[in-house]
């Protein structure tokens, strides 16, 4: 999928580029697959800010996505390539045999009228998933389980690949694209390939405004602020920042502290991520 370069009519439009869309087949989405948005602007349900820089941005109405992949043995038929606004991936409308259809996140060489499955008895080919003991080792693999039965939550973004490396008893062993390695269950399913949209990370939005049309509002340099709103504010001139190390607005220490906090699922962690 080439990437589009736009013509210099502004300083915006110089370093701009997009998505040339060439692999989109239908421009409008399935009705019966649509359910509203509710903008929240970062705010928790007591009106509070949790999360910084969110708040604008275009409309938007949420594509029900199949994680969980559980029609067993029945084949569906790509019946069209579309665009989600809700995530870098492209999604695939599935048309089923029964007369159901569902999207799912479209793999990198996945086409029109192909057919796919899921189930121990899939093919390996893209789009199809499989339980990772049914997985040959050294399968790229994406959208995978985490528990049995709730759906995959793992490798979902844009041009992500993990790598099925080993089978150790009950477990498989998964290589992350951040080259994490992970212990899985080997009975959780798995979908096959690569997702697709594999030039989404050379995008240069070109200038602040898309940005704020994804609903991304500016970041604040600590030390362009006050001394009451930011450790590093206050002083004349550009001044450093005059403490034992960088902190985060609420005076804990950042750039390089680990915040990572114990998790159930940390046991399951062979090889950390690493430079």
């Amino acid at each position: 999928m080439p990437l589009k370069q736009y013509r210099p009519t502004s300083p915006g439009r110089r370093s701009m580029t997009g998505s040339s869309f060439e692999e989109i087949t239908k421009s409008k989405p399935e009705k019966s697959l649509l359910a509203p948005l509710k903008k929240k602007g970062g705010r928790s349900n007591q009106g509070k800010v949790t999360v910084r820089h969110r708040g604008g941005g275009a409309k938007r109405r949420l594509r029900i996505i199949d994680f969980k992949r559980d029609k067993l043995g029945v084949p569906g038929r790509v019946a069209a390539i579309e665009y989600d606004p809700n995530r870098s991936a492209r999604i695939a409308l599935i048309f089923y045999v029964d007369g159901e259809k569902r999207y799912i996140l479209a793999p990198n060489d996945l086409n029109v009228d192909d057919v796919i499955k899921s189930g121990e008895g899939a093919e390996l080919k893209p789009g199809n998933a499989l339980p990772l003991k049914s997985i040959p080792t050294g399968t790229m693999i994406h959208n995978i389980e985490m528990q049995p039965g709730k759906g995959g939550q793992l490798v979902r973004s844009a041009g992500a690949a993990a790598q099925l490396m080993a089978k150790e008893g009950e477990y498989a062993l998964i290589r992350m694209p951040s080259s994490e390695v992970r212990r899985i269950r080997s009975i959780c399913l798995a979908t096959i390939g690569q997702v697709g949209n594999l030039d989404h990370r050379s995008i240069s939005l070109g200038k602040a405004g898309r940005k704020r049309w994804m609903g991304v509002r500016p970041t604040v340099r600590g030390s362009a602020m006050s001394p009451r709103d930011h450790p590093h504010g206050g002083g004349e001139g550009r001044s450093p920042i005059g403490m034992p190390g960088p902190k985060t607005p609420w005076g804990k220490p950042a750039l390089g502290y680990r915040t990572r906090k114990p998790k159930p699922g940390d046991k399951m962690i062979v090889r950390r991520r690493g430079k």
